[in-house]
């Protein structure tokens, strides 16, 4: 056996590589005979055929090779017949394709099939007769029948044998398709009457080793004279027929003549084929010699035909001529496409010029009818590339987007250029499998929610939402909060969020007043490989709830004390007695308070403003008027429900201090002594010894506590700002008292003793009586006591132009508007002051306290009321005695320790730390010329 490797490798485009390899085998070979070593000679390894899941692709052509993946070798996988494969088609060969995956790869590959002398030459018959007239000359020609070796080359048939010899020889004649003509030649004339019979021995044999024969019987009967043979009038006939022609359609017409007559010159026709499918498609008349088609002619299997055609008369003689037939091809095959290897599903981060099918297209119409042109649908990333003959692979164009497609329906389309032209399609379908290249999206760059104070922990707020774009877990979106924190406390202790549905739900109860919003940021992230992620900030807005019952500042209300508002009784209409003040640290609507007259001891002779809380004479005073009126008024919100809150007011309706005492002090004087005073005069020193002590230890307390607590706000940058009311006076056109009214009290230590002692009221026209005193009506030193502390929280310098107002008129906690041009009790509901307003005018209105103690002079001591019309601070109460700091339910008293400690807890809760230090102490108040008289005349006294 002899084996020829011959093998072309090309590497192609497109990450494809194709190469040929050509094997040379025999016929007849036994199954599981080795070809030959398609691993070595390709120069690959024997693992990549395993990987690349090597396999046969051999179209419709049955499978006669195999591929061992194991060893990389092609085995035989059928016995071969050459003679059945290929018919007299030299060379034979198997052609077939070796398919790799990932990466795709193919090659062609040749085996050629070598004939084998397995077939011996035979003959249709086994015998033939002749009648040959004995007066046929020497030279005359005898057609015989041809021998068939289906074997090709040096195994087919070579020469053929006859005996006995003595009248005949044989000739042979070749033909263009190598085959060769026998003719038997009369060499020596015959006489019937010598051998009526003659039995001849015909024997073809072929040149193969061994040698093979066949023979045939050749049986002559001499007749008597026929002298003339048929002549056909040309030797070759040609004739072209469509391959789509009709049965019974003619293709041509032999003819021939014969010189004799009669039964010697009547010719017959006949076809002498006998190797192939001649007789199978064509038919010759006997009489007339029409070539007919009778059978289906198809181009793509046989282009051409020749016909022997024999024309015989009734003598034996005859003549032989060749009809050439050829077909001529009709577009009548549609290109058929095949699908060598395929990806069902591709990544869509698949690079460019990534190969997802190979194809082959064959279309078995020769020229124009068989040539092809493939093309897919239009607008899809994908493109059709040729990669060799009748091989097309099926690549990425672009960047895939599972997002924008996630799958296509590639339709391939194959046309060849006949006329008309035939095409065929087929579609694949192609899965897009899905990468983590979208990050979450919110349906909003940023969000705000709301939610009312005093909610229930727990509460959902709102929910955020992210999409993405992406696909199973890759789309699964967890929401996380980011850490942050809210005045210094980790925003988790404010929300939490649910890590699936992205709710959002309260962690506390939110108080408005301590906090009216914040802000955190949410995180999207996607369940990925790595993760991708986005965040997006959420606001929450704290609604005001009407918590909070509006808080009088204004008149401080002791239990102790009976504080009294003095109108004189000459007082006009419109006289303003006092105003209420009031705060709201609610906001909006909840901070809108108003003023109602709810008691009165008199409701002819007062009203309340209803917005400004200014307490006026609605008549001119009388003598009938009682001395003593009090009136309860009550100051209510804006809030549903409404809340409200209760001060009394006690007017004392007199000219001057005597007329009042009687009416608002009950001097009840003990007629009896205690005979045992000295015992209780011991007992009052040793208390007074023991309280002495424990105030000593109490103010070296203090002092310590104070001194740690600066150097804590000093390190902590938080500055203790006490909270003042709004300066609630006006100078001008405001309807406020224009006069003040400055008097002197003569006191007594006892009510047995006619010595008197005389102080200045704490509050220009404010009476405070202590009820629980024997007599003696007690003088409030608020201011004196406050502003002489050094460490006082609530001593102030004149205020600076940074705690003045710059913009326009601003309405006070009150409703008061502070601006002329409005008048009283008039006008819409004011908005509520800001914490910062309340604060500037708490703090305005306590520094003109101090301005007007500091500026008092000696004309105010005396019995008698004097007018000072040149003083323009009117009607200021004494604030610090009870002062409110919003936010928290520390007030200030009078104090200094306590102040200072309320304060410091106050500020704490209700002002954010500050980003600068605290300011130093500002001086006390320079002491006047008044001041200095005053006290002298105390100590002469």
């Amino acid at each position: 056996m002899r084996r020829q490797v011959l093998m072309f490798i090309s590497i192609l485009s497109l990450s494809s590589v194709s190469g040929q390899v050509s094997y040379s085998i025999p016929e007849e070979m036994a199954r599981g005979s080795m070809v030959g070593n398609i691993a070595q000679d390709l120069g690959l390894d024997v693992k990549r055929l395993r990987q690349g899941n090597a396999r046969v692709y051999s179209g419709d052509s049955s499978e006669y090779i195999e591929l061992n993946s194991d060893r990389g070798v092609l085995l035989i996988k059928e016995r071969i017949d050459r003679e059945a494969l290929c018919g007299d088609t030299t060379p034979c060969a198997v052609h077939f394709q070796i398919v790799l995956e990932n990466p795709m790869e193919f090659y062609s590959v040749t085996v050629e099939i070598a004939d084998v002398n397995d077939n011996a030459p035979t003959f249709e018959k086994n015998e033939i007769k002749f009648i040959i007239s004995e007066s046929a000359v020497v030279g005359a020609k005898f057609d015989l029948e041809r021998a068939v070796d289906l074997d090709v080359g040096i195994n087919s048939l070579q020469s053929y044998v006859l005996k006995p010899s003595d009248n005949f020889v044989l000739k042979l004649h070749n033909q263009a398709d190598g085959t060769k003509n026998v003719e038997m030649v009369l060499q020596k004339p015959l006489d019937r009457e010598k051998n009526e019979l003659i039995s001849l021995a015909l024997t073809a044999v072929d040149g193969g080793e061994p040698q093979m024969s066949g023979t045939m019987q050749i049986l002559i009967t001499v007749l008597d004279v026929n002298d003339n043979a048929p002549v056909f009038t040309q030797p070759v006939y040609k004739g072209t027929v469509a391959e789509n022609a009709a049965k019974g359609m003619i293709v041509t017409t032999v003819s021939a003549s014969d010189a004799d007559h009669g039964l010697n010159g009547k010719i017959m026709y006949s076809i002498t084929n006998t190797l192939d499918d001649v007789r199978h498609m064509f038919e010759v008349n006997e009489e007339n010699g029409e070539v007919k088609v009778i059978g289906r002619l198809d181009y793509e299997k046989k282009r051409h035909f020749q016909i022997n055609v024999r024309a015989r008369d009734n003598g034996g003689l005859s003549d032989t001529c060749k009809v050439i037939v050829d077909v001529v091809d009709v577009n009548d095959n549609e290109p058929t496409i095949k699908i060598m290897s395929k990806s069902a599903i591709i990544s869509e981060s698949a690079n460019p010029n990534t190969v997802v099918t190979m194809i082959n297209i064959q279309d078995p119409d020769s020229g124009e009818n068989g040539r092809v042109k493939c093309f897919i649908n239009e607008n899809i990333p994908f493109q059709l590339k040729s990669t060799s003959n009748n091989f097309y692979s099926l690549v990425t164009d672009s960047d895939l987007d599972r997002e924008i497609a996630s799958e296509y329906n590639i339709t391939v389309t194959c046309s060849d250029e006949g006329v008309p032209s035939l095409s065929s399609s087929v579609t694949l379908t192609l899965q897009i499998s899905d990468v983590n290249d979208n990050a979450p999206v919110f349906e909003r760059s940023s969000y705000e929610a709301y939610i009312v104070e005093n909610n229930t922990p727990g509460l959902s707020i709102f929910t955020v939402k992210a999409r993405d774009a992406d696909w199973n877990q890759n789309a699964r979106v967890s929401y996380i909060l980011e850490d942050s924190s809210v005045n210094g406390v980790p925003v988790s202790s404010y929300v939490s969020v649910s890590a699936d549905s992205g709710v959002i739900h309260a962690v506390r109860s939110f108080d408005y007043e301590q906090i009216k919003d914040f802000h955190f940021r949410v995180k999207a992230q996607d369940g990925g490989s790595p993760p991708l992620s986005s965040n997006v900030t959420v606001k929450i807005v704290i609604q005001d709830q009407n918590d909070n019952p509006p808080q009088v500042l204004y008149p401080v209300q002791t239990g102790g004390s009976v504080v009294a508002e003095m109108v004189p009784r000459a007082a006009d209409v419109g006289y303003l007695v006092t105003k209420v003040v009031a705060v709201d640290v609610d906001s909006g609507q909840n901070a809108w308070l108003s003023y109602k007259l709810q008691k009165a001891t008199d409701r002819a002779l007062f009203e309340v403003g209803l917005q400004n809380g200014e307490i006026r004479t609605i008549r001119q005073v009388n003598d009938k008027d009682a001395v003593k009126q009090r009136l309860t008024v009550i100051v209510e919100d804006n809030g549903q429900p409404s809340r409200s809150a209760a001060v009394i007011v006690n007017v004392a309706v007199a000219d001057s201090f005597p007329e009042v005492l009687s009416e608002f002090t009950d001097f009840t004087h003990d007629k009896e002594y205690n005979d045992n005073l000295t015992f209780y005069l011991v007992l009052a020193l040793a208390v007074v010894s023991f309280l002495f002590i424990t105030c000593v230890v109490v103010i070296i307390s203090v002092k310590i506590y104070r001194w740690r607590q600066s150097r804590t706000l000093y390190h902590s940058n938080l500055p203790v700002i006490p909270y003042y009311p709004p300066r609630y006076s006006d100078t001008l056109g405001t309807g406020t008292l224009q006069h003040v009214y400055n008097y002197e009290v003569c006191r007594t230590t006892d009510s047995r003793k006619s010595d008197c002692k005389f102080g200045r009221a704490g509050s220009q026209n404010v009476l405070i009586m202590d009820p629980s005193s024997t007599g003696t009506m007690q003088r409030i030193q608020s201011e004196k006591s406050i502003l002489d502390e050094p460490d006082s929280p609530v001593e102030q310098k004149p205020p600076n132009n940074d705690w003045r107002f710059t913009q326009g008129p601003r309405p006070g906690p009150s409703g008061a508007t502070g601006g002329p041009e409005v008048a009283m009790g008039t006008g819409p509901w004011p908005q509520p002051p800001t914490e910062a307003e309340q604060l500037q005018a708490l703090m305005a209105a306590a520094n003109e306290v101090s301005e007007a103690t500091a500026t008092l002079g000696p004309g105010t001591m005396g019995l008698s009321t004097r007018y000072s019309p040149q003083f323009t601070l009117q009607h200021v109460p004494d604030y610090r005695q009870n002062v409110y700091i919003p936010g928290s339910t520390a007030t200030l008293t009078s104090n200094p320790q306590q102040q200072q400690a309320t304060a410091q807890q106050a500020a704490q809760q209700a002002l954010p730390p500050p980003q600068v230090s605290a300011q130093p102490e500002p001086p006390k108040a320079a002491q006047t010329p008044a001041s200095k008289k005053k006290s002298t005349k105390k100590e002469k006294k």
